[in-house]
């Protein structure tokens, strides 16, 4: 059912960029149409294609439109809203009598709105009393989060809008196939180039991105860190330094300095296998304009090394100035539609609502405050999201799991679903029947993006209002009013309310004094100023770009931080002599749980597949389409072949967007990061053999 016969003004439920569209009923109520909306400055009309048809998620000929609860016989059955929830409730609190809190846990995601990923948090803290939530947005830009708060001490993936890429003279973009992921954006890297500007692509493949650079770096995967360490080694020898910002504005320049004067041109030439003149090239261009940008992606982040591959940026951007400066400085590119909000208000192992450490006691003693709670009651930092699900079925022996599918995305994943598959009780509340929910206990189905009004904050830092545009189908609830029936059921009968602008009130003050300080944002101002930026404390007009003052640190000052080269966690052997790469593809999203759905998209990307060069192709005798088993120490993965010289001759590639024989991420390394906790997924070693 449509609320309104106009459209109604939203944005797509998709990635951080989280464009702006329209949504307008079709005659007879035949579902939404989707329209440019031009004012929304994000992407100012343009969308991809999985924006264009993200309606076609909404057909509940594809959706759940109603509860399914296991029944003895081992079958998931319909049930009503209230033998679902009972059940829910009595699976969770029989776990948590019988084996205590912590053997609950909780695992979010990166595209639930900012009310819902603030209920979830509190939920598992007051209602359940666990330690033990987290979410997909570990696997996303944990690492960079990391070397943020250690340089600038303070984490927005964008610490300045959009609008200010194409008037840098320079950007140099790490591990990010922009053209493909989010498509709307590539108009920012047209733009810089045609006002002169220069750009940069470091990635193992010549992608759609790669093809728009002046330069093109293609180094071994796992390598970043010794580029970013021989570029800075470049700077210091030609003399490019900025000396005054450095004595001015940062600290720790000589311990910086001296570990990256270890990785000569040579030596990193060695390891990553871009050549030196190459690399001179690439500070030449990086350091000839008066401002210059660093931007990254998955690709240096989703390491074993992450946080120290960006840190190793963020210190070239800082020894030349170009940090806390207009039109200059480090950013990071986040991958899921609510990515950066998602882990600002307590979906996170270790945070309290409003970025606010979960071990620090004023911190603790605000947010008990808010929610009318004892500061000691609230429990300590819990595990990772690797950590929590590698967990499942020992220590962690039931789960509720919101808008993820682990099954697909998570590494090592025939590992990860066994341990699902070990759970004494699994709940699952999505949109559609995941692989992950498929193995449940409970299966809620809950609204979806056309269907609610929530906040979200885009890459940006930008937070957004979706609007409601439908009326769900009768047998539908939304994610708060789960949470609240649920909390109801252990015993909490206040706290949760299910009103999106209610709990967003709550959540302002949750925030107010925290790094993500959202209490001057308010439901009307988004709407009237198409967003406002955080931090943005009462009264305070938003705060598009930061550090152009002082930095976030107690001194103001930005932080180097000394990091060395250090091999991946896996490097090829003689068993298996190659490196696999993973990522996406422009017409899928994440684990495909709902891209997978669209027959457009399906039609344009139907399904998983090996990318490797002609050399290697020829060597085991494989053509285009022909059949290849990718194995690693942790399982292997069958898809056709794709022969391309876009790729290292010594480098494979699959996408992860599909389960089954093909799940790429059966293959990922769980090799975790010692500051973030995020997973190698970028690189591991392999052998690659026709069927």
């Amino acid at each position: 059912m449509h609320l309104s016969d106009s459209a109604t003004a939203t944005h797509c439920p998709y990635c951080a960029l989280q464009c702006g569209m329209n949504l307008r009923p079709e005659p007879g109520g035949a579902g939404v149409t989707v329209e440019e909306r031009a004012d929304f400055p994000v992407n100012r009309g343009a969308l991809c294609g999985k924006g264009r048809t993200a309606p076609a998620v909404l057909s509940s000929r594809v959706r759940l439109t109603e509860p399914l609860v296991r029944t003895h016989a081992g079958r998931l059955e319909p049930a009503t809203w209230e033998e679902a929830l009972d059940a829910v409730a009595e699976g969770l609190a029989r776990t948590g009598r019988a084996h205590g809190p912590d053997a609950v846990g909780v695992f979010g995601g990166g595209g639930l709105t900012n009310e819902k990923a603030y209920a979830l948090g509190k939920f598992a803290r007051v209602a359940l009393r666990t330690s033990q939530i987290d979410y997909n947005g570990r696997f996303c830009m944990s690492s960079a989060a990391a070397a943020h708060q250690r340089a600038f001490g303070l984490d927005r993936g964008l610490p300045f809008p959009l609008e200010d890429i194409p008037r840098t003279g320079c950007v140099i973009l790490v591990g990010s196939n922009l053209a493909e992921t989010m498509p709307p954006a590539l108009r920012y890297l047209t733009e810089l180039k045609a006002n002169g500007g220069t750009l940069i692509v470091i990635d193992p493949r010549r992608t759609r991105t790669a093809e728009q650079a002046d330069l093109h770096l293609a180094p071994r995967p796992g390598t970043d860190l010794a580029l970013a360490l021989g570029l800075l080694h470049l700077v210091v020898a030609e003399g490019r330094t900025d000396e005054e910002f450095i004595a001015g504005r940062t600290t720790g320049w000589e311990e910086a300095r001296a570990a990256a004067m270890a990785h000569w041109p040579e030596l990193v030439e060695r390891i990553t296998g871009v050549p030196v003149p190459r690399l001179r090239e690439a500070v030449a261009m990086f350091c000839a304009p008066e401002t210059a940008m660093v931007l990254t992606a998955r690709g240096p982040e989703q390491q074993s090394k992450g946080t120290d591959t960006v840190g190793a940026w963020i210190n070239l951007c800082l020894a030349t100035g170009r940090a806390g400066r207009p039109l200059s400085g480090y950013g990071c590119l986040t991958g899921q539609g609510n990515g950066q909000g998602g882990r600002e208000h307590g979906q996170k192992a270790d945070q309290l609502p409003g970025y606010r450490k979960l071990t620090d006691p004023a911190a603790r003693a605000h947010v008990a405050g808010v929610w009318g709670v004892d500061p000691d009651s609230l429990p300590a930092p819990g595990r990772s999201a690797y950590e929590l699900l590698d967990a499942l079925g020992t220590d962690v022996r039931a789960l509720l799991l919101m808008g993820s599918n682990p099954v697909v995305s998570a590494p090592r994943a025939a590992h990860i679903e066994d341990r699902i598959r070990s759970l004494d009780f699994l709940a699952v509340a999505d949109v559609v029947l995941s692989e992950t929910a498929a193995l449940a206990d409970v299966v809620l189905p809950v609204t979806q993006w056309a269907e609610e009004t929530g906040t979200t904050t885009n890459l940006e830092g930008r937070v957004l209002l979706r609007r409601r545009a439908l009326t769900p189908p009768p047998g539908v609830r939304t994610d708060l009013y789960v949470l609240h029936e649920l909390a109801a059921r252990l015993g909490v009968e206040k706290g949760f309310p299910t009103a999106p602008e209610e709990v967003f009130d709550e959540l302002r003050r949750a925030s107010a004094g925290g790094p993500a300080d959202y209490s001057g944002i308010s439901y009307a101002r988004i709407e009237a100023e198409q967003g406002v930026f955080w931090p943005c404390p009462d009264g305070s007009p938003g705060t598009p770009r930061l550090f152009l003052d002082r930095f976030a640190t107690d001194d103001g000052r930005a932080r180097f931080v000394p990091v060395s080269h250090r091999d991946a966690a896996e490097v090829p052997d003689a068993d298996y002599p190659l490196l696999l790469t993973t990522g996406r593809v422009v017409a899928q999203y994440q684990s495909g749980a709902q891209t997978r759905r669209v027959d457009e998209l399906n039609a344009a990307a139907p399904g998983p597949f090996v990318e490797l060069h002609p050399r290697l192709a020829a060597r085991i005798g494989a053509v285009d389409g022909s059949p290849l088993a990718v194995t690693s120490r942790r399982g292997r993965a069958v898809a056709p072949a794709r022969i391309t010289d876009a790729i290292r001759a010594d480098t494979v590639f699959m996408p992860f967007h599909w389960p089954g024989e093909g799940r790429a991420n059966t293959l990922t390394n769980p090799a975790l990061d010692p500051i973030s906790r995020m997973p190698e997924f970028k690189v591991c070693a392999v052998r690659v053999e026709l069927v």
